[in-house]
């Protein structure tokens, strides 16, 4: 997998699914992902956002990423 697989830009993140990167990267502080599972994150993007898995799941190990 590449290395930069996970960094999407602004742009592609706001066509796709509406809202900028900072507002999931608040989304996911809020629910306090980084104590979570990453799987229970996914789940809850997608189910409680609507979230398509993909994007689901980019934007948890972005924030993981990031807040490690």
């Amino acid at each position: 997998m590449k290395k930069d697989y996970w960094n999407v830009t602004e742009e592609q993140t706001k066509e796709k699914t509406g809202k900028p990167l900072a507002h999931w990267m608040k989304v996911l502080g809020a629910m306090d992902a980084a104590r979570m599972k990453s799987n229970d994150v996914v789940a809850a993007l997608q189910n409680d956002h609507g979230l398509p898995r993909w994007w689901a799941r980019t934007l948890t190990t972005r924030y993981l990423k990031e807040s490690a």
